[in-house]
């Protein structure tokens, strides 16, 4: 069991992560701002389409049904938008019914320096350069790229899918790997094998959304985990011992070995797949919710 003390688990979302505002940003930027702020005061009572993050945060919300105070989840809203343009964002959230109350409205600069103080363990986005700010002071960020998923599915399980090496875990491995090559990652990780990896960007959000686990009702499993990683045995055993040593408990780990990932996370039925590799990203995007994570030995230019 964790020793942690249960918390809410509390989520920032960008408002072009939850809604799809494509159509008003090209006329921000073919147009200017003046263009979009009445674009956007015309059409402030027509709600907005539903972006990459609106069916996760649908259900992540919907736990809030079983979970009594101070539990629960909450998220927060995070938007370059004035408060006047914003308008139409929080009509289109009162259009849902999506229990969201507060929000960060940024008049033009970037929201993630509100991150830490509405004590948020995670920010999505679309926006990667908020992202890269949000993972360089010590928050689980990632930057969305998939299109926008049906929100009608008829299980009420969310199921979060995460990559092991530069996302619950340090890049220590990888860089092992990217330098020196399969053989030589394979003997490290052998020799290491007793020495628990380094926590990576997402570990303080599994150790939350662990504890959040923990909390719900045993019947039904609202909330599952998996790590889904290209790893294989007998590197698989630093990967065992170290989420021991974190006691953590993830519910499927699936060693590939190098295969693709994309039918695994069909078969899981993942709400959201988070991984540090652009290719892994962006062949999982067209069917699940998918969060690029730029960190680590993989994302330097």
């Amino acid at each position: 069991m964790s020793n942690l003390a249960p918390e809410k688990l509390v989520i920032a979302i960008s408002s072009r992560a939850l809604f799809n505002l494509d159509a008003e940003h090209l006329v921000y930027e073919e147009q200017g701002l003046e263009a979009y702020s009445a674009y956007q005061i015309e059409h402030e009572d027509t709600p907005l389409e539903r972006g990459q993050a609106f069916a996760l945060a649908k259900k992540l919300l919907s736990l809030n049904n079983v979970l009594a105070e101070p539990l629960g989840v909450e998220i927060v809203l995070l938007s370059r938008n004035s408060a006047d343009t914003g308008l139409r964002i929080f009509n289109s959230i009162e259009h849902y019914d999506l229990p969201i109350t507060r929000a960060a409205f940024c008049g033009g600069e970037s929201p993630w320096r509100y991150i830490q103080a509405f004590g948020c363990h995670l920010f999505l986005s679309s926006e990667s350069a908020d992202v890269r700010k949000a993972l360089e002071n010590n928050v689980a960020a990632a930057t969305l790229v998939s299109k926008p998923v049906d929100d009608s599915a008829s299980s009420t399980t969310i199921r979060f899918a995460f990559d092991g090496d530069a996302v619950l875990f340090s890049d220590e491995a990888e860089k092992v790997y990217k330098s020196k090559g399969l053989e030589a990652f394979t003997a490290s990780e052998k020799a290491h094998r007793n020495e628990p990896l380094m926590g990576g960007p997402f570990k303080s959000f599994l150790s939350a959304l662990h504890v959040l686990q923990q909390s719900l009702p045993e019947e039904g499993q609202l909330i599952r985990t998996a790590l889904v990683t290209a790893r294989s045995a007998p590197a698989h055993e630093r990967v065992i011992r170290t989420l021991r040593a974190w006691d953590i408990r993830l519910d499927e780990s699936i060693f590939l070995g190098g295969l693709p990932k994309v039918e695994f996370l069909k078969a899981y039925d993942a709400d959201v797949f988070f991984d540090d590799q652009q290719t892994h990203c962006e062949l999982a995007a067209d069917h699940i919710a998918t969060g690029h994570v730029p960190h680590g030995v993989a994302n330097e230019t």
